[in-house]
């Protein structure tokens, strides 16, 4: 398998030596035991697997900064006057009831927290209680909106920021070593699950109508930002953070091009600041639709659903499946015993 390259979420971990050092030797084993090479040794030191679990929180934290800069120079731009919020959409734990919740939020809040603190942070502040007694409410989603408070010249009217990186590390370094979106898109029969394996940080801005949207991606392949915006921001004025550089584009928004569930979108995977983001520009009322269904259905099948796939991959693949407990034996539980498979001996050492 090649080295990560700037089209690939490991892209992410090339700066983090720790847990690029496990990636890559995990890579090479597996190209190995492809190869048909003999029996394999695996060995790992607890200060590696250390080194590496922090080092992946760290990746996160700075991505999700990454994120919200990149949001807050966007919507300035393309926006002008915001009201910003924390939307979030929770459940009640007895009687499994959804609601929305929006807060107002300011750029420093959103910036200096991750998006999962800051969702639990807002649900914090609510008490619900009916008959029996005070009532739990958990965490489904939370986005940050960047809403237009006056009409603009591109006809958005709202910007949203979306995380996804709530799997574990065991999951997103498997998904990565076996290439898994890749896999899914190969396979007729998985093909309509793409939507669960993809992992990267996401914007997405909502226009009135289908030519606006397609207004809008030709003005941000040619947007430049200001230097005078990077710098109030503490960004430096240079080329990696002026312009957001496309590395895929592909265009949901014709009839014929729709995916299966309805969702309708231009979609792109832009390069910014040395990271990767997804971009979505998208109609208003598909927007609305698809929140919608978001509100109805439980986060939870999302993910299960996820797991699903990554089950049936395993199934196919038994290498993809002792990676896959072999992160987790790492990760999680390196005193229990190591899992097996035929030709591999795993050591853990001091």
């Amino acid at each position: 398998m090649s080295e990560a390259t700037e089209d690939s979420p490991l892209w992410m971990v090339s700066r983090a030596p720790g847990l690029n050092a496990l990636v890559a030797a995990l890579q090479r084993h597996r190209a190995a035991m492809d190869a048909g090479a003999g029996d394999q040794r695996l060995r790992f030191s607890r200060a590696q697997l250390a080194q590496a679990r922090a080092e992946f929180g760290e990746m996160i934290r700075h991505g999700e900064r990454d994120l919200h800069l990149l949001a807050g120079l966007l919507s300035e731009r393309l926006l002008g006057a915001v009201q910003r919020r924390s939307v979030v959409i929770g459940e009640v734990e007895r009687t499994r009831e959804r609601f929305t919740l929006a807060v107002d939020v300011t750029e420093a809040e959103v910036v200096g927290s991750t998006d999962l603190d800051l969702g639990n942070r807002v649900l914090a502040r609510l008490a619900i209680a009916d008959q029996r007694g005070w009532l739990r409410a958990h965490l489904v989603s939370n986005v940050v909106e960047y809403e237009a408070l006056e009409p603009n010249a591109h006809a958005v009217f709202r910007l949203l920021t979306r995380i996804k990186a709530e799997e574990e590390i065991w999951n997103k370094v498997a998904d990565e070593l076996f290439e898994l979106d890749r896999l899914v898109l190969r396979d007729k029969q998985l093909r309509h699950l793409g939507r669960y394996v993809k992992d990267v940080f996401g914007i997405k801005i909502v226009v009135g109508a289908n030519e606006d949207a397609e207004a809008l991606q030709q003005a941000l392949e040619a947007l430049r930002f200001d230097d005078a915006a990077l710098t109030a921001r503490g960004l430096p004025a240079d080329d990696e953070h002026r312009t957001l550089a496309f590395i895929e584009v592909k265009d949901y928004l014709a009839r014929e091009s729709r995916k299966h569930s309805g969702w309708s979108a231009i979609k792109s995977v832009v390069a910014w600041s040395g990271r990767t983001f997804e971009v979505q520009v998208q109609p208003l009322s598909n927007f609305l639709h698809e929140r919608e269904r978001l509100t109805r259905e439980s986060h939870a099948s999302f993910k299960l659903t996820r797991e699903r796939v990554r089950d049936e991959i395993s199934a196919r693949l038994p290498l993809f499946a002792f990676y896959r407990a072999l992160l987790r034996w790492l990760f999680v539980d390196p005193s229990a015993d190591p899992p097996v498979h035929e030709g591999v001996e795993v050591v853990l050492v001091d």
